[in-house]
């Protein structure tokens, strides 16, 4: 996988929100960010998916477990950005595979798959 390659998780800061300095700066604090060039950019995502998935782990009540993965989805859809998609593509995709493979819901688990 191209993005582990990537990973910068030998630099101090992390990926945030485009709105979260000004969040900063409002309550009187100094944030010092810089803009990341692509490169830099994807792997920050890849690192910022890992963190909120950990997030997402630790949740501990329904409100949380949905902040955690609305988190994750908004990396998700910045990562398929990234890669020429939108959104709304995402989404299609989901859905397709979804109707063709179905969900999660049943909680099966495969242990083995032999020969025809």
């Amino acid at each position: 996988m191209d993005h582990i390659m990537a990973r910068r998780s030998d630099i101090t800061g992390k990926l945030i929100r485009d709105g979260v300095a000004a969040v900063i700066a409002a309550s009187g604090r100094t944030a010092r960010v810089k803009t990341l060039d692509e490169t830099a950019y994807r792997a920050a995502l890849w690192d910022k998916l890992d963190e909120e998935v950990e997030e997402l782990r630790r949740a501990s009540n329904p409100n949380d477990v949905l902040e955690e993965a609305a988190d994750i989805l908004e990396v998700l859809v910045s990562i398929a950005e990234t890669h020429g998609h939108t959104i709304d593509g995402l989404l299609r995709t989901a859905a397709m595979k979804r109707a063709e493979r179905g969900r999660f819901r049943n909680r099966l688990w495969l242990s083995a798959e032999g020969p025809q």
